[in-house]
């Protein structure tokens, strides 16, 4: 009996308890309930600044990317101009070795009674011709054309270094994404003012006065050959005309046929030296090694006058380009070698190291024109033709008894004139009915074209061009130097007297002479 009333009471006990947690878990859930709610309503107070929050990290991680695709762009732009720069100083170094070229070839190529003076003009004319492109030429070439015809600005060098709020800074001119120092453009363009009017010197040789030469030499450098520039190279006229403009890459036509009708024309006013066409064995050069060594060093230094002409290498089109050029180079060389060489071959029976040495730089004036637009298999031909040219001239020039020592008119004034049509006849974009000039591997395209669709049918108008380009050329070098070369002549003041053609200019006027005579 005690027994079932202990169970009892236990019962009562548990019972007692189970309700006491129902009591408290209910209460428990109530409180969960009203903290959700305290919650929730937080929550909602909280949104619009946390909505904020995001946004304003998403805007500071988007300029943040844009600021750092900018600051790529940049330093891309900046290693872009670093090559351009590069490469145009290298090719500047390479290039300035003809002037060793010229001074050997031109040595040794006449009379060795004569050789101190004729080394002694090719460095002059470096050192006249340096200082009338820094004071005048750079600027009418290359200066803020007015009217398309001459340049106004940057004489003395006035526009290299420009002031800032940092200093002092480079003055550039920008294309094609990269921006170069108008410092090494003007230094680059140097080389090609120097080297046209050292033609000159060639053509003279043996019979012109220092000082007055001289004269000439700063006259070319700083007037002649820069209005040339500014017509062409420098966005004159001549750049546009006919809406297609000039085709003249490196200069066959803008110094070397320039050079060549000013070496003509001081030829003619000049006369033939005493008893050139008389005793034509007493004229022949006296050093062949110093001939072969100066063409040698030309045709190196070609190279970096040609290939140095695509003014660019940031891109594998530039470079691809430069490689063209410069396989053209030495392909023109040895094709109008040969050629000369196998002519003079046949004419005289015998070998002729000066011919071949002249061929092959007929060549490379013929190509210097079209190298950048030109097959390699066109090149060949081209300066096949070049060759036969310079042939013709020569032989022209003896017959009519025009004495040129060196026979510079006839490889750089008429094989300059024959490179700038080859630019055109042997363009490689005819076979595609297209035109390329001297836009490389890019055709000329439709003008308003936004596709740049290539505009087709423009050989004619490319020709026509090219042809008023070549005739405006020849008459405003040949008027300038004749006018020159004949006031010079009238005051008795270009030719040196008998008596010192007859002994050497060596003996009568240097303190040093090249050989012990």
């Amino acid at each position: 009996m005690l027994g079932c009333w202990a169970v009892f009471f236990a019962a009562q006990s548990l019972s007692v308890s189970a309700q006491d947690v129902d009591v408290e878990g209910d209460a428990l859930l109530d409180d969960l309930a009203a903290l959700k709610q305290e919650l929730r309503a937080l929550r909602l107070e909280l949104k619009p600044a946390l909505m904020g929050r995001q946004l304003q990290n998403e805007a500071f991680s988007s300029s943040y990317f844009f600021a750092e695709v900018e600051d790529l762009k940049a330093q891309d732009k900046e290693i872009q101009s670093s090559l351009d720069t590069i490469w145009i100083l290298c090719c500047c170094f390479v290039a300035s070795l003809m002037h060793a070229g010229f001074a050997m070839l031109e040595t040794g190529s006449c009379r060795a009674r004569n050789a101190s003076n004729l080394l002694l003009k090719n460095v002059m004319n470096m050192c006249v011709g340096t200082l009338g492109w820094w004071l005048f030429g750079w600027a009418f070439a290359f200066g803020e054309l007015r009217g398309g015809f001459l340049g106004t600005t940057g004489f003395a060098g006035s526009d290299f270094l420009l002031a800032n709020d940092k200093g002092i800074s480079a003055g550039q001119s920008c294309a094609d994404g990269s921006c170069v120092s108008r410092l090494v453009q003007c230094f680059f363009q140097w080389i090609f003012c120097t080297t046209c009017v050292t033609i000159v010197s060639g053509g003279v040789a043996e019979r012109a006065k220092t000082g007055s030469y001289m004269w000439y030499s700063l006259l070319m450098t700083s007037i002649i050959y820069p209005c040339v520039v500014a017509w062409t190279w420098g966005g004159g006229w001549l750049s546009t005309f006919q809406g297609v403009g000039f085709t003249d890459f490196a200069g066959s036509m803008v110094v070397h046929m320039t050079g060549g009708i000013g070496a003509l024309s001081g030829v003619i006013v000049l006369g033939p030296r005493k008893g050139r066409f008389e005793d034509p064995k007493a004229f022949e050069p006296h050093s062949l090694p110093l001939v072969v060594l100066g063409t040698l060093i030309l045709w190196f230094g070609w190279l970096g006058f040609n290939a140095g002409s695509t003014l660019s290498l940031h891109s594998k089109d530039s470079a691809a380009l430069a490689a063209q050029v410069a396989m053209n180079t030495v392909l023109a060389g040895s094709s109008g070698g040969l050629t000369v060489f196998l002519l003079r071959l046949v004419i005289s029976r015998k070998y002729d190291v000066c011919g071949l040495c002249n061929g092959i730089l007929a060549g490379l004036v013929s190509i210097t024109a079209g190298c950048g637009n030109m097959t390699c298999s066109s090149a060949i031909l081209a300066c096949f033709i070049g060759g036969c040219v310079y042939q013709a001239f020569s032989m022209l020039l003896i017959k009519f008894q025009i004495d040129d020592p060196l026979d510079a008119s006839s490889v750089h004034g008429a094989c300059g004139f024959w490179g700038g049509l080859a630019a055109v006849l042997f363009d490689w974009g005819h076979s595609e009915n297209h035109f390329h000039g001297s836009n490389g591997w890019n055709c000329k395209v439709s003008a308003g074209s936004g596709a740049g669709v290539c505009e087709e049918d423009l050989f004619g108008t490319a020709l026509l061009a090219q042809l008023v380009c070549l005739l405006v050329i020849v008459a405003w070098v040949l008027a300038c130097s004749m006018i020159v070369f004949i006031i010079l002549s009238l005051l008795g003041q270009i030719r040196i007297t008998q008596k010192t053609e007859e002994t050497g200019v060596d003996e009568e006027q240097h303190v040093q002479t090249a050989y012990a005579i």
